[in-house]
């Protein structure tokens, strides 16, 4: 079962904010390496492929240890076991959670008991058919042209997983296959898209569960416009594809019976690039990647289930975390990877992160105690430099950062990924010790902490393992605050209301809407 104790109730809590206040509250980071030599070793590990250096934290050996019998008080070994089984965890839903269902073998037990947890294999063999049939050119477009020009749909979840892993994967991408997105609903990716590619060669993929969600319908009935003004109505069969469950839609969509993909109420959007949300994913970089995606993915499971808790990388990711947000007072973290490729991954994050950890209220219903959740952000490596560092470096806020860097260029010349090295140490180095300068202005404080997360190279099993670990570190943080992160009733409301302004009793709204109006009558 999963601890209904409030965290601060937990003896390890209460030890830590003493631990806090009487010996880390003033301590420097500089100090700590002074007083244990080991350190830098001590304070690594490897998970799956990836290297975890974590010495750069505001942490002793004693914290490290009241933080790890704090998640065994919270039971958090309790809770991943219930997850992995395929217990409700999604308790607001009475739904499990089992988006690592979608990446494992039979082998791993992962969530057997469930309905339909046994058809993942069977859609990925659908999607490895369709995707080599694309791939090969056996499918082709209505006018007899390669599809070469795949177009994901999809809003969320639904779109910043596939944008963000096929940005990360270019140097995958099949040879004259190209990725598009278009998500927001004002209209204009899709105009602007329409205006460069071929719709003889495009091949839209509508990701949408529920085939009704407002924004990617929107978009999706304008494509098809398009496809139906300048191929032919008969054509709409052969240039849609669609990952959702509500068959009814799709018939009156026009999708055709073999274009269908399937998945399950229990995959979060946000949690949903390893099911057929991925699809157009596959279709750029092939089936084959998509499958070491996922096998980077599993391995990062194994390591989440097997590994000790000192030697856990997402159970000590998420401590530090929590050491941050509720002892420190930090509101926020930066997310920085070191190669451009990655440029959308703290978009990405920024999504998982906030809209499974952004509750207030607990999983019992009752409100929380402590601050849950942290506001995340984040650019690339260099760029990023000559954009906000100024801030971490000088400024008045307290922000964790998370480097991430690949040692090996995911593309571009070994010699210059050298420089985004030397940068990317060189930061995490001056954010530690600062520079004590006699003038002020030229004075960095220092003492900022930072973890920096290795690997070989961006490859789509690193891309895996990245994405997954990142998963289990909202969890366990998650399971300390005692909140449910599988829901987001906190996105539907104002979607609700957009469907009814014109009813809007609120005086801010009805005035907006009389100046709008008052424009647009006035460019007719």
């Amino acid at each position: 079962m999963l601890s209904a104790r409030y965290p601060t109730d937990l003896p390890a809590w209460r030890a830590l904010q003493r631990h806090y206040r009487e010996e880390m509250k003033t301590r420097q980071i500089a100090e700590l390496f002074v007083r244990d030599r080991g350190r830098a070793e001590n304070f690594s590990l490897q998970g799956a492929g990836l290297q975890l250096d974590y010495s750069k934290n505001l942490m002793s050996r004693t914290t490290r240890k009241l933080l790890l019998a704090l998640a065994k008080q919270a039971r958090v070994a309790d809770a991943v076991d219930a997850m992995f089984s395929g217990r409700h965890v999604n308790n607001t839903e009475d739904r499990p959670a089992l988006h690592a269902a979608l990446r494992s073998k039979i082998s791993d037990q992962v969530g057997l008991q469930t309905p339909d947890v046994r058809e993942v294999w069977k859609v990925l063999d659908q999607m490895e058919q369709f995707v080599d049939a694309v791939n090969s050119g056996e499918l082709k477009g209505y006018s007899g042209q390669r599809l070469s020009e795949i177009v994901n749909i999809g809003i969320g979840g639904s779109d910043l997983g596939p944008a963000m892993a096929s940005r990360a994967l270019k140097t995958y991408w099949r040879r004259g296959v190209n990725f598009h997105s278009v998500s927001n609903v004002d209209g204009t990716e899709l105009a602007d898209l329409a205006a460069s590619i071929s719709p003889e060669r495009t091949l839209f993929v509508v990701c949408s569960k529920t085939f009704t969600t407002e924004e990617t319908m929107s978009n999706a009935r304008a494509a098809r416009h398009w496809i139906a003004t300048t191929l032919g109505e008969a054509a709409v069969k052969q240039h849609f594809a669609a990952a959702s469950t509500n068959r009814a839609a799709m018939d009156a969509f026009g999708i055709n019976p073999a274009f269908r993909f399937g998945f399950w109420d229990w995959v979060g959007g946000r949690y949903s690039i390893w099911s057929a949300i991925g699809l157009s994913l596959a279709l750029v970089i092939g089936m084959q990647n998509f499958k070491d995606m996922l096998a980077g993915a599993r391995r990062m499971d194994l390591h989440f289930r097997q590994a000790a808790p000192g030697e856990n990388m997402p159970l000590l990711l998420a401590l530090i975390s929590v050491w941050y947000n509720n002892f420190y007072g930090s509101e926020t973290q930066v997310i920085l990877p070191y190669d451009k490729r990655l440029d959308r991954l703290p978009a990405y994050l920024q999504q998982l992160q906030m809209e499974s950890n952004g509750k207030s209220v607990r999983r019992d219903g009752r409100a929380v105690k402590v601050k849950t959740g942290k506001i995340i952000w984040g650019e690339a490596g260099s760029n990023a430099q000559h954009s906000f560092y100024q801030l971490l470096h000088q400024g008045t806020r307290f922000v964790p950062a998370d480097f991430i860097l690949p040692l090996r260029s995911s593309g571009g010349s070994e010699d210059q990924h050298a420089l985004a090295i030397a940068h990317c140490l060189a930061q995490s180095e001056a954010l530690m010790d600062g520079y004590d300068a006699a003038d002020s202005f030229l004075r960095h404080p220092g003492n900022r902490p930072s973890n920096t997360i290795l690997f070989e190279a961006l490859t789509p099993d690193t891309l895996g393992q990245l994405i997954a670990l990142y998963e289990h570190k909202v969890f366990v943080e998650s399971v300390i605050w005692g909140i449910n992160p599988f829901d987001q009733y906190g996105v539907e409301l104002g979607k609700k209301l957009a469907g009814r302004l014109g009813e809007s009793r609120n005086p801010s709204t009805r005035q907006l809407l009389q100046k709008i109006r008052a424009v647009k009558s006035r460019g007719k």
